[in-house]
Parts: C-alpha cells; structure tokens; sequence
C-alpha cells in the first residue's frame, strides 16, 4: 500500500494528525505558506508556536511547494481555516487525481454561499470523494498521546471506512457515519456555541449557565441539521454533543476563550487578537444565522451571539432577551 498522504495545512490540527500518521508509519507530506512554520517543521522538529515541547518524527516534511506537497499522495487532508477551503481546494484541484480520497478536518460554513465545507471542495474539485473527520479532538492532547475518539463521515461509506483504517491507532478511536449533513453541521455549530459559553463565563455566570447553553444550544443545532437533511441521532453522537462538551467547558477551546474575553468587556476583534488564532465560531456564527433566517428555523442563542459579533450588543443583556422569550414547551 502506498504509504505517502498529504496535509494541506500545518497549524495546531495539522501538524497533530501528521505526528499521529507519522507514528503510524505513514510518510507525511505537509504544505504551508509560512516560511517560519516551514522551517519549525523541519529543521526543529518542533511547531513551537502551536504545539511547543512535542517533537514531530522524521517521517513528517513539510514544503511549501503545492505540487510537491501532493505528488504521490492518494489520501489529501485538509486542515485549513474554514474560509480558506474554496480557495485552498482551487489551489490543489490540479494535481489531485480521481482515486484521491479528500479528508477534510476542518469546521465551519461557507458564509457567502451557506454551503457546507465537503459541499465547497467538491464544487472546486467535482470529482472529489470527501470523508469529513471531525469530534471532541483538541490538537494539544492528540499531539500527547490522550485517548481521543472522532468520526469519519461520508455518503461513500467504503471511504470512511478506508480513512478509519488509516487513522485508528490504539490512543486515536474512529467511528464512521453515513451521514455527513449532520457531522459537518455538528462540528461547525458547536463553535458557535461555546463563543456564547465563553462569554457566560467571562459575564461571571456559572454551572447553570453553561449547562442550559450547551442543552439549548444542541437544540439549535438539530433543528438547523435536520431542516438539511441531517439524521437526528447524529447529534447524539461525537460530532454532536462529544464536540460541543468538550469545546464549551475546556480552556483549550480558542472560542471559549474568546467568549470569556468578549464577556469580559472586550470587543470580538479585542478578543480574537488576544487568542492568537483562528476563531471559527465568529464566521460560522453569521452564516448559521443566514441560513435560519433563510430555512425560518428558530435558533434564539445563534441570533443572540450574531448580534453581540456584529451589532455591538452588549453581551450582558442578552440573557434577560434569552430568558424571558415567551413561554414554551422543551421538544419544540
């Protein structure tokens, strides 16, 4: 079997899932625009701004060089900003041939078009067969060697299954799942809501808080997952409520812990500054609410957070409009 994959990105998830595969004796490829990430890669062995203090194997190169990057490669993962991905899937199309299976591992919503992120590479790439990977996976803790479990999701279920074969080791679990609708809605959602947990936290608020967020907050997501199409049960599943515990109460979370600064006075560009990286959940938080709005599903914590990013609301007085909307039964 061919033993080379490629990584199209090479921040903190990237370069966790390339020293997974590398210890698994996969030879990786990784491709990034960053001299200096090039060069931490290969010549220290170490991504010291992402993950400092763990050492990356010599089966890991990195280039910068596309074409490089790719040849030889019949698995491409894609870890890259979400609203890069259209252009990052232009970019590769070229060079990927149509035995290529496209892992994609990254979490967001297209804003201009609403599309689901499989959805944008398969309209640059038409003859792509992505499996989306995605669950309850901080890069810190993959990168260490803690037990993580994750789903690999596609329509074409043989390449789920190949994908969970290349991934599983005995710290690195993988489900599959047919349904990619619900995983990728799943995983893009829970970033929105653990922004709002955050700035639960940084108003003071406490246990109580969180936990209605974070109930109400699934409730959300299924009812936007399932008006596309999404099975139900998915967000029962890892990419459902095993992502949205594990991004709302852990300090790992970029967009807790912008959510904490915005709770605490600072404004959404203040707070993504200070975080240092990206904050997906203030993308995917509007384009959530253009797709309510456009589907007429009701999603009151969504446009809540969509007005503190953009309007300038002040956070605080959200919680007196979320809890004093009218009354109403729990399963509607």
């Amino acid at each position: 079997m061919n033993k080379n994959i490629s990584m199209i990105g090479a921040g903190s998830w990237g370069t966790a899932l390339a020293i997974l595969l590398a210890k698994s004796g996969y030879k990786v490829k990784m491709w990034s625009c960053f001299e200096d990430e090039i060069d931490m890669i290969n010549n220290l062995r170490e991504h010291k701004e992402k993950l400092p203090g763990i050492k990356i194997p010599e089966g890991v190169f990195c280039t910068g060089d596309i074409e490089e990057s790719l040849h030889d490669s019949k698995i491409v993962v894609m870890v890259v900003p979400s609203h890069t991905i259209r252009e990052n899937a232009k970019n590769i199309s070229s060079y990927i041939k149509k035995d290529t299976i496209i892992v994609n591992c990254s979490k967001g919503i297209e804003t201009e078009t609403g599309l689901r992120l499989s959805q944008v590479i398969c309209e640059e790439i038409p003859d792509a067969n992505v499996v989306t990977l995605s669950g309850p996976s901080h890069a810190e803790e993959v990168a260490n060697g803690i037990p993580t479990t994750v789903v690999a999701a596609s329509e074409d279920i043989g390449a789920a299954e190949f994908i969970q074969d290349i991934f599983m080791t005995p710290l690195f679990r993988v489900y599959t799942n047919s349904d990619i609708v619900g995983v990728e809605i799943g995983g893009a959602l829970k970033n929105v809501i653990a922004l709002c947990a955050g700035i639960s936290d940084g108003l003071g608020f406490g246990d109580n808080t969180k936990a209605a967020l974070m109930t109400r907050g699934l409730a959300e997501i299924s009812r936007l997952g399932i008006s596309m199409g999404a099975n139900p049960r998915t967000f029962a599943g890892l990419s459902g409520i095993g992502d949205l515990i594990v991004t709302c109460t852990s300090m790992h979370s970029r967009n807790r812990r912008a959510g904490i600064l915005i709770g605490q006075g600072k404004t959404p560009e203040e707070a993504m500054k200070e975080v240092k990286m990206v904050v997906e959940g203030v993308t995917t938080t509007k384009a959530a609410y253009n797709l309510a709005k456009k589907r007429n599903v009701t999603m009151p914590i969504t446009f809540e957070a969509y007005e503190v990013l953009f309007n300038g609301k002040d956070p605080g007085s959200t919680v007196n409009a979320l809890m004093m909307r009218n009354k109403k039964d729990e399963m509607f």
